[in-house]
């Protein structure tokens, strides 16, 4: 009888331990599914940016204005100024 209550208590005690650690299993699965979506929308949101800037790009128009205001790029006769930012 006491073997059987021991064995019975390690049964329930070895049951109890494999439940809560597959449990700990799914919910760290929960979490990374979930911080793998918010990855998933905001790398969509930059692939939509990154083509919305491909579009821009075939703009010869852009090209220049874009390079006259970031690498101060001047055309003849023109005169770049830089005004510090505060």
């Amino acid at each position: 009888m006491f073997f059987l209550g021991l064995s019975s208590i390690f049964v329930i005690g070895f049951t109890t331990f494999t439940i809560g650690k597959y449990w700990l299993e799914i919910y760290d699965k929960y979490q990374e599914k979930k911080d793998l979506e918010q990855e998933l929308i905001s790398l969509k949101n930059k692939e939509k940016e990154l083509k919305v800037d491909a579009n821009k790009l075939q703009d010869p128009d852009y090209i220049a204005r874009y390079a006259r205001e970031k690498y101060l790029y001047s055309k003849d006769g023109e005169f770049i100024l830089k005004i510090p930012e505060e």
